[in-house]
Protein backbone atom coordinates (compact mmCIF):
# COMPACT_ATOMS: atom_id res chain seq x y z
CA UNK A 1 0.00 0.00 0.00
CA UNK A 2 1.66 3.43 -0.88
CA UNK A 3 1.32 5.40 2.28
CA UNK A 4 1.74 8.54 0.82
CA UNK A 5 -0.73 7.91 -1.80
CA UNK A 6 -2.95 7.47 0.91
CA UNK A 7 -2.13 10.25 3.16
CA UNK A 8 -3.35 12.68 -0.07
CA UNK A 9 -6.71 10.78 -0.38
CA UNK A 10 -7.90 11.13 2.89
CA UNK A 11 -6.18 15.04 3.54
CA UNK A 12 -8.17 16.02 0.41
CA UNK A 13 -11.23 14.19 1.37
CA UNK A 14 -11.44 15.75 4.99
CA UNK A 15 -10.76 18.86 2.60
CA UNK A 16 -13.53 18.77 0.35
CA UNK A 17 -15.54 17.60 3.74
CA UNK A 18 -15.19 20.79 5.54
CA UNK A 19 -15.31 23.33 2.28
CA UNK A 20 -18.70 21.14 0.86
CA UNK A 21 -20.36 22.31 4.50
CA UNK A 22 -21.23 25.38 2.93
CA UNK A 23 -23.62 24.41 0.29
CA UNK A 24 -26.14 23.44 2.79
CA UNK A 25 -25.83 25.95 5.52
CA UNK A 26 -28.35 27.80 4.67
CA UNK A 27 -30.77 25.44 3.59
CA UNK A 28 -30.54 23.48 6.70
CA UNK A 29 -31.94 26.04 8.04
CA UNK A 30 -34.56 27.02 6.66
CA UNK A 31 -37.18 26.23 8.88
CA UNK A 32 -35.92 29.01 11.06
CA UNK A 33 -35.50 31.79 8.29
CA UNK A 34 -39.26 30.84 7.41
CA UNK A 35 -40.36 31.96 10.43
CA UNK A 36 -38.10 34.92 10.81
CA UNK A 37 -38.14 36.31 7.27
CA UNK A 38 -41.50 35.15 6.49
CA UNK A 39 -40.51 33.17 3.38
CA UNK A 40 -42.73 31.49 1.04
CA UNK A 41 -42.18 27.41 -0.09
CA UNK A 42 -40.22 29.69 -3.47
CA UNK A 43 -38.47 31.69 -1.52
CA UNK A 44 -37.71 29.00 0.36
CA UNK A 45 -36.58 27.04 -3.01
CA UNK A 46 -34.07 30.10 -4.06
CA UNK A 47 -31.76 29.45 -0.61
CA UNK A 48 -30.84 26.35 -2.46
CA UNK A 49 -31.33 27.37 -5.94
CA UNK A 50 -28.98 30.74 -5.62
CA UNK A 51 -26.32 28.32 -4.68
CA UNK A 52 -26.71 26.11 -7.59
CA UNK A 53 -26.78 29.24 -10.20
CA UNK A 54 -23.47 30.74 -8.79
CA UNK A 55 -21.99 27.04 -8.74
CA UNK A 56 -22.92 26.65 -12.74
CA UNK A 57 -21.76 30.33 -13.12
CA UNK A 58 -18.48 29.63 -12.21
CA UNK A 59 -17.95 26.01 -13.17
CA UNK A 60 -18.71 27.01 -16.81
CA UNK A 61 -16.30 30.34 -16.76
CA UNK A 62 -14.05 27.82 -15.32
CA UNK A 63 -14.44 25.40 -17.96
CA UNK A 64 -13.98 27.81 -20.47
CA UNK A 65 -10.82 29.25 -19.22
CA UNK A 66 -9.30 25.70 -18.69
CA UNK A 67 -8.51 27.19 -15.00
CA UNK A 68 -8.56 23.74 -13.42
CA UNK A 69 -6.01 21.93 -15.90
CA UNK A 70 -3.93 25.41 -16.36
CA UNK A 71 -3.95 26.32 -12.96
CA UNK A 72 -2.30 24.96 -9.46
CA UNK A 73 -5.48 22.84 -8.51
CA UNK A 74 -4.17 22.74 -4.99
CA UNK A 75 -4.23 26.58 -4.50
CA UNK A 76 -7.68 26.70 -6.65
CA UNK A 77 -9.29 24.67 -4.10
CA UNK A 78 -7.88 26.40 -1.15
CA UNK A 79 -8.03 30.18 -2.37
CA UNK A 80 -12.15 28.99 -3.48
CA UNK A 81 -12.88 27.72 -0.37
CA UNK A 82 -11.62 30.84 1.72
CA UNK A 83 -13.71 33.42 -0.42
CA UNK A 84 -16.52 30.79 0.24
CA UNK A 85 -15.93 31.21 4.12
CA UNK A 86 -16.16 34.92 3.81
CA UNK A 87 -19.56 34.84 1.72
CA UNK A 88 -21.27 32.57 3.84
CA UNK A 89 -19.89 33.91 7.45
CA UNK A 90 -21.16 37.54 5.74
CA UNK A 91 -24.58 35.80 5.41
CA UNK A 92 -24.50 35.11 9.53
CA UNK A 93 -22.86 38.14 10.45
CA UNK A 94 -24.71 40.99 8.65
CA UNK A 95 -27.50 39.93 6.61
CA UNK A 96 -31.10 40.26 8.09
CA UNK A 97 -33.37 39.66 4.98
CA UNK A 98 -33.53 37.34 1.72
CA UNK A 99 -32.59 39.60 -0.92
CA UNK A 100 -29.01 40.29 0.56
CA UNK A 101 -28.46 36.36 1.68
CA UNK A 102 -29.47 35.03 -2.06
CA UNK A 103 -27.17 37.42 -3.71
CA UNK A 104 -24.69 36.00 -0.86
CA UNK A 105 -25.12 32.45 -1.65
CA UNK A 106 -24.73 33.01 -5.15
CA UNK A 107 -21.62 34.12 -4.47
CA UNK A 108 -20.79 30.96 -2.32
CA UNK A 109 -21.48 28.56 -5.19
CA UNK A 110 -19.49 30.65 -7.57
CA UNK A 111 -16.57 29.77 -5.11
CA UNK A 112 -17.58 26.34 -4.51
CA UNK A 113 -16.80 25.69 -8.46
CA UNK A 114 -13.30 26.37 -7.73
CA UNK A 115 -13.37 23.50 -5.34
CA UNK A 116 -15.40 20.08 -6.15
CA UNK A 117 -14.23 19.97 -9.81
CA UNK A 118 -10.58 20.57 -8.67
CA UNK A 119 -10.80 18.50 -5.77
CA UNK A 120 -11.97 15.40 -8.45
CA UNK A 121 -8.77 16.40 -10.87
CA UNK A 122 -6.54 16.21 -7.43
CA UNK A 123 -8.51 12.86 -7.08
CA UNK A 124 -7.59 11.45 -10.38
CA UNK A 125 -4.07 12.69 -9.90
CA UNK A 126 -3.34 9.98 -7.44
CA UNK A 127 -5.51 7.22 -9.06
CA UNK A 128 -6.03 4.63 -11.93
CA UNK A 129 -6.52 1.36 -11.59
CA UNK A 130 -8.44 2.17 -8.63
CA UNK A 131 -10.25 5.12 -9.71
CA UNK A 132 -13.79 4.56 -9.07
CA UNK A 133 -12.46 4.04 -5.48
CA UNK A 134 -10.73 7.13 -5.40
CA UNK A 135 -13.68 9.16 -6.70
CA UNK A 136 -16.04 7.38 -4.24
CA UNK A 137 -14.24 8.50 -1.09
CA UNK A 138 -14.26 12.73 -2.20
CA UNK A 139 -17.59 12.14 -3.75
CA UNK A 140 -18.53 10.46 -0.44
CA UNK A 141 -16.89 12.95 1.92
CA UNK A 142 -18.63 15.93 -0.35
CA UNK A 143 -21.77 14.24 0.69
CA UNK A 144 -21.18 13.82 4.31
CA UNK A 145 -19.98 17.58 4.02
CA UNK A 146 -23.05 18.52 2.71
CA UNK A 147 -24.92 16.77 5.17
CA UNK A 148 -23.17 18.13 8.37
CA UNK A 149 -25.29 21.44 8.58
CA UNK A 150 -28.27 19.17 9.14
CA UNK A 151 -26.46 17.55 12.32
CA UNK A 152 -25.08 21.11 13.31
CA UNK A 153 -28.61 22.79 13.45
CA UNK A 154 -29.58 19.13 15.71
CA UNK A 155 -26.71 20.03 18.01
CA UNK A 156 -27.64 21.99 21.14
CA UNK A 157 -25.01 24.28 21.45
CA UNK A 158 -26.21 25.17 17.98
CA UNK A 159 -29.91 25.86 18.80
CA UNK A 160 -30.67 21.68 18.83
CA UNK A 161 -33.46 22.56 21.24
CA UNK A 162 -37.52 22.67 20.33
CA UNK A 163 -38.86 24.82 19.25
CA UNK A 164 -36.17 27.93 16.81
CA UNK A 165 -32.51 27.55 16.41
CA UNK A 166 -30.67 30.53 16.14
CA UNK A 167 -29.26 29.83 12.55
CA UNK A 168 -26.36 32.49 12.56
CA UNK A 169 -24.53 30.09 14.40
CA UNK A 170 -24.98 26.88 11.82
CA UNK A 171 -23.29 29.60 8.98
CA UNK A 172 -20.71 30.87 11.49
CA UNK A 173 -19.72 26.82 11.78
CA UNK A 174 -19.61 26.04 8.28
CA UNK A 175 -17.72 29.03 7.61
CA UNK A 176 -15.06 27.91 9.78
CA UNK A 177 -15.02 24.64 8.24
CA UNK A 178 -14.37 25.82 4.92
CA UNK A 179 -11.13 28.04 6.54
CA UNK A 180 -9.78 24.79 7.50
CA UNK A 181 -10.42 23.05 4.30
CA UNK A 182 -8.36 25.48 2.76
CA UNK A 183 -5.95 25.30 5.18
CA UNK A 184 -5.70 21.27 4.54
CA UNK A 185 -5.60 21.75 0.60
CA UNK A 186 -2.58 24.94 0.68
CA UNK A 187 -0.33 23.25 2.93
CA UNK A 188 -1.49 19.60 3.06
CA UNK A 189 -2.35 18.38 -0.04
CA UNK A 190 0.13 17.12 -2.87
CA UNK A 191 -0.73 16.54 -6.31
CA UNK A 192 0.09 12.62 -7.63
CA UNK A 193 1.94 11.65 -10.89
CA UNK A 194 -1.37 10.71 -12.89
CA UNK A 195 -2.66 13.42 -15.49
CA UNK A 196 -0.77 16.06 -17.87
CA UNK A 197 -0.91 19.19 -17.04
CA UNK A 198 -2.52 21.64 -19.84
CA UNK A 199 -0.05 24.11 -21.02
CA UNK A 200 -2.34 26.47 -22.92
CA UNK A 201 -6.20 27.75 -23.01
CA UNK A 202 -8.21 26.39 -25.53
CA UNK A 203 -11.81 26.49 -25.51
CA UNK A 204 -12.39 23.07 -27.45
CA UNK A 205 -12.31 20.87 -24.68
CA UNK A 206 -15.10 22.51 -23.11
CA UNK A 207 -17.66 21.27 -26.07
CA UNK A 208 -16.12 17.50 -26.03
CA UNK A 209 -19.01 16.77 -23.62
CA UNK A 210 -21.03 16.67 -26.79
CA UNK A 211 -18.59 16.17 -29.42
CA UNK A 212 -17.02 12.89 -28.15
CA UNK A 213 -19.49 10.04 -27.81
CA UNK A 214 -18.28 8.40 -24.61
CA UNK A 215 -18.25 11.36 -22.58
CA UNK A 216 -21.88 12.53 -23.97
CA UNK A 217 -23.25 9.37 -22.57
CA UNK A 218 -21.68 9.34 -18.96
CA UNK A 219 -22.53 13.08 -19.13
CA UNK A 220 -26.28 12.09 -19.91
CA UNK A 221 -26.01 9.69 -17.30
CA UNK A 222 -25.06 12.31 -14.75
CA UNK A 223 -28.19 14.41 -15.88
CA UNK A 224 -30.44 11.61 -15.56
CA UNK A 225 -28.62 11.39 -11.41
CA UNK A 226 -28.40 14.80 -11.44
CA UNK A 227 -32.22 15.36 -11.93
CA UNK A 228 -33.09 13.34 -8.71
CA UNK A 229 -30.34 13.90 -6.34
CA UNK A 230 -30.28 17.70 -5.25
CA UNK A 231 -33.93 18.16 -4.99
CA UNK A 232 -33.78 15.09 -2.86
CA UNK A 233 -31.44 16.30 -0.69
CA UNK A 234 -32.50 19.98 -0.49
CA UNK A 235 -36.53 18.45 0.40
CA UNK A 236 -36.13 15.37 2.34
CA UNK A 237 -35.39 16.61 5.62
CA UNK A 238 -38.10 19.12 5.25
CA UNK A 239 -39.99 16.14 4.52
CA UNK A 240 -38.92 14.02 7.57
CA UNK A 241 -39.11 16.97 9.77
CA UNK A 242 -42.99 17.71 8.59
CA UNK A 243 -43.40 13.84 9.55
CA UNK A 244 -42.07 14.00 12.71
CA UNK A 245 -43.78 17.05 13.67
CA UNK A 246 -47.44 15.98 13.07
CA UNK A 247 -46.85 12.25 14.48
CA UNK A 248 -45.42 14.42 17.90
CA UNK A 249 -42.12 13.00 17.79
CA UNK A 250 -38.67 15.13 18.34
CA UNK A 251 -38.01 17.57 16.21
CA UNK A 252 -34.53 16.74 16.87
CA UNK A 253 -34.68 13.47 16.30
CA UNK A 254 -36.30 14.97 12.86
CA UNK A 255 -33.16 17.14 12.41
CA UNK A 256 -30.79 13.76 13.17
CA UNK A 257 -32.68 11.81 10.35
CA UNK A 258 -32.52 14.43 7.75
CA UNK A 259 -28.52 14.53 8.64
CA UNK A 260 -28.68 10.91 8.10
CA UNK A 261 -30.27 10.42 5.13
CA UNK A 262 -27.72 12.87 3.21
CA UNK A 263 -24.83 11.90 5.52
CA UNK A 264 -25.40 7.95 4.29
CA UNK A 265 -24.51 8.75 0.57
CA UNK A 266 -21.29 8.78 1.57
CA UNK A 267 -21.05 5.18 2.60
CA UNK A 268 -22.79 4.34 -0.63
CA UNK A 269 -20.29 5.97 -2.48
CA UNK A 270 -17.31 3.93 -1.37
CA UNK A 271 -18.91 1.07 -1.66
CA UNK A 272 -20.13 1.79 -5.29
CA UNK A 273 -16.74 2.94 -5.80
CA UNK A 274 -15.10 -0.44 -4.90
CA UNK A 275 -17.56 -2.31 -7.01
CA UNK A 276 -17.51 -0.30 -9.81
CA UNK A 277 -13.37 -1.19 -10.24
CA UNK A 278 -14.40 -4.45 -10.28
CA UNK A 279 -17.51 -4.85 -12.00
CA UNK A 280 -18.02 -2.11 -14.15
CA UNK A 281 -18.89 1.68 -14.15
CA UNK A 282 -22.23 1.34 -16.08
CA UNK A 283 -23.57 -1.78 -14.10
CA UNK A 284 -22.70 -0.40 -10.45
CA UNK A 285 -24.13 3.24 -11.92
CA UNK A 286 -27.39 1.23 -13.48
CA UNK A 287 -27.73 -0.24 -9.85
CA UNK A 288 -27.44 2.64 -7.82
CA UNK A 289 -30.43 4.17 -10.74
CA UNK A 290 -32.44 1.56 -10.32
CA UNK A 291 -32.64 1.64 -6.37
CA UNK A 292 -32.92 5.09 -6.44
CA UNK A 293 -35.49 5.68 -8.41
CA UNK A 294 -37.65 2.72 -7.08
CA UNK A 295 -37.47 5.25 -3.75
CA UNK A 296 -38.84 8.40 -5.11
CA UNK A 297 -41.47 6.35 -6.79
CA UNK A 298 -42.33 4.85 -3.35
CA UNK A 299 -41.13 7.24 -0.70
CA UNK A 300 -44.49 9.25 -0.99
CA UNK A 301 -46.45 6.02 0.45
CA UNK A 302 -44.92 6.21 3.86
CA UNK A 303 -45.44 9.97 4.50
CA UNK A 304 -47.59 9.37 7.53
CA UNK A 305 -45.51 6.60 9.35
CA UNK A 306 -42.17 8.65 10.15
CA UNK A 307 -40.02 5.34 11.60
CA UNK A 308 -40.91 3.50 7.52
CA UNK A 309 -40.06 6.70 5.97
CA UNK A 310 -36.82 7.41 7.69
CA UNK A 311 -35.95 4.25 6.28
CA UNK A 312 -36.92 4.34 2.77
CA UNK A 313 -35.33 7.85 3.31
CA UNK A 314 -31.61 6.09 4.28
CA UNK A 315 -32.08 3.45 1.42
CA UNK A 316 -32.90 6.51 -0.93
CA UNK A 317 -30.10 8.55 0.83
CA UNK A 318 -27.47 5.65 0.19
CA UNK A 319 -28.68 4.94 -3.48
CA UNK A 320 -28.99 8.63 -4.79
CA UNK A 321 -25.65 9.57 -4.86
CA UNK A 322 -23.85 6.39 -4.85
CA UNK A 323 -23.29 6.47 -8.60
CA UNK A 324 -22.34 10.23 -8.97
CA UNK A 325 -18.47 9.28 -8.72
CA UNK A 326 -18.42 6.99 -11.61
CA UNK A 327 -19.76 9.12 -13.86
CA UNK A 328 -17.03 11.57 -12.79
CA UNK A 329 -14.53 8.33 -13.15
CA UNK A 330 -15.66 7.64 -16.43
CA UNK A 331 -15.07 11.32 -17.59
CA UNK A 332 -11.51 11.29 -16.11
CA UNK A 333 -10.81 7.74 -18.21
CA UNK A 334 -12.38 8.92 -21.54
CA UNK A 335 -11.71 12.60 -22.07
CA UNK A 336 -8.12 14.12 -23.22
CA UNK A 337 -5.19 13.49 -20.06
CA UNK A 338 -4.13 17.17 -20.48
CA UNK A 339 -8.09 18.63 -20.04
CA UNK A 340 -9.80 16.15 -17.32
CA UNK A 341 -10.23 18.86 -15.25
CA UNK A 342 -12.27 20.60 -17.82
CA UNK A 343 -14.17 18.05 -18.72
CA UNK A 344 -15.26 17.21 -14.84
CA UNK A 345 -16.07 20.97 -14.70
CA UNK A 346 -18.23 21.36 -17.61
CA UNK A 347 -19.99 17.99 -16.43
CA UNK A 348 -20.74 19.36 -12.88
CA UNK A 349 -22.00 22.96 -14.41
CA UNK A 350 -24.72 21.24 -16.63
CA UNK A 351 -25.80 18.46 -13.97
CA UNK A 352 -26.24 21.69 -11.86
CA UNK A 353 -27.90 23.97 -13.98
CA UNK A 354 -30.54 20.76 -14.49
CA UNK A 355 -31.39 20.83 -10.29
CA UNK A 356 -32.24 24.38 -10.55
CA UNK A 357 -35.69 22.60 -12.03
CA UNK A 358 -36.03 20.00 -10.07
CA UNK A 359 -35.49 22.04 -6.67
CA UNK A 360 -37.98 24.66 -7.78
CA UNK A 361 -40.93 22.08 -9.18
CA UNK A 362 -40.94 20.08 -5.31
CA UNK A 363 -42.73 22.86 -3.69
CA UNK A 364 -45.68 23.53 -6.36
CA UNK A 365 -46.23 19.91 -6.35
CA UNK A 366 -46.34 19.71 -2.51
CA UNK A 367 -48.39 22.75 -2.30
CA UNK A 368 -51.08 20.80 -5.20
CA UNK A 369 -50.17 17.29 -3.71
CA UNK A 370 -49.12 17.35 -0.26
CA UNK A 371 -45.58 15.38 -0.20
CA UNK A 372 -46.92 12.45 -0.82
CA UNK A 373 -47.40 13.16 -4.04
CA UNK A 374 -44.40 15.52 -4.43
CA UNK A 375 -41.41 13.13 -5.27
CA UNK A 376 -42.46 11.03 -8.06
CA UNK A 377 -41.31 13.27 -10.63
CA UNK A 378 -37.69 12.48 -9.56
CA UNK A 379 -37.49 9.24 -11.09
CA UNK A 380 -37.83 10.44 -14.69
CA UNK A 381 -34.00 10.95 -13.92
CA UNK A 382 -33.21 7.48 -13.05
CA UNK A 383 -34.30 6.39 -16.25
CA UNK A 384 -32.98 8.42 -18.09
CA UNK A 385 -29.76 7.40 -16.56
CA UNK A 386 -30.34 3.79 -17.04
CA UNK A 387 -31.13 4.21 -21.02
CA UNK A 388 -27.48 5.79 -21.47
CA UNK A 389 -25.25 3.86 -19.18
CA UNK A 390 -26.81 0.96 -21.27
CA UNK A 391 -25.88 2.46 -24.79
CA UNK A 392 -22.40 3.74 -23.57
CA UNK A 393 -21.36 -0.23 -22.31
CA UNK A 394 -22.11 -1.33 -25.73
CA UNK A 395 -19.42 1.49 -27.18
CA UNK A 396 -15.63 -0.02 -28.14
CA UNK A 397 -14.36 2.96 -26.14
CA UNK A 398 -15.78 1.41 -23.20
CA UNK A 399 -13.34 -0.10 -22.26
CA UNK A 400 -11.32 2.45 -21.03
CA UNK A 401 -12.46 2.69 -18.20
CA UNK A 402 -12.44 0.72 -14.78
CA UNK A 403 -9.33 -0.89 -16.17
CA UNK A 404 -11.47 -2.96 -19.07
CA UNK A 405 -14.40 -2.86 -16.75
CA UNK A 406 -17.13 -1.37 -18.56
Amino acid sequence: MNLHKWKNLWLLSAAELLAMSLWFSASAVVPQLTVEWQLTGGQQSWLTMSVQIGFVVGALASALLNLADRLSVRRLFALSAVMGAIFNGSIAVFVNSLEPALLLRFLTGVTLAGVYPPGMKLMATWCKEDRGLGMGLLVGALTVGSAVPHLLNAIPVFGGSEGLPPWRAVLLAATLAALLSAGIAEWLVKRGPFLAKAIKLNWYYASSVFTNRGVRLANFGYLGHMWELYAMWAWVPLCLLESYQQAGWSEIRARLAGFAVVAIGGLGCVIAGILADRWGRTAIASISLIVSGSCALLVGFFVNSPLLLTIICLIWGLAVVADSAQFSAAISELSDPRYVGTALTMQTSLGFLLTLFTIRTIPPLVEAFGWEGAFWILGIGPVFGILSMLKLRRLPEAIKMASGNR
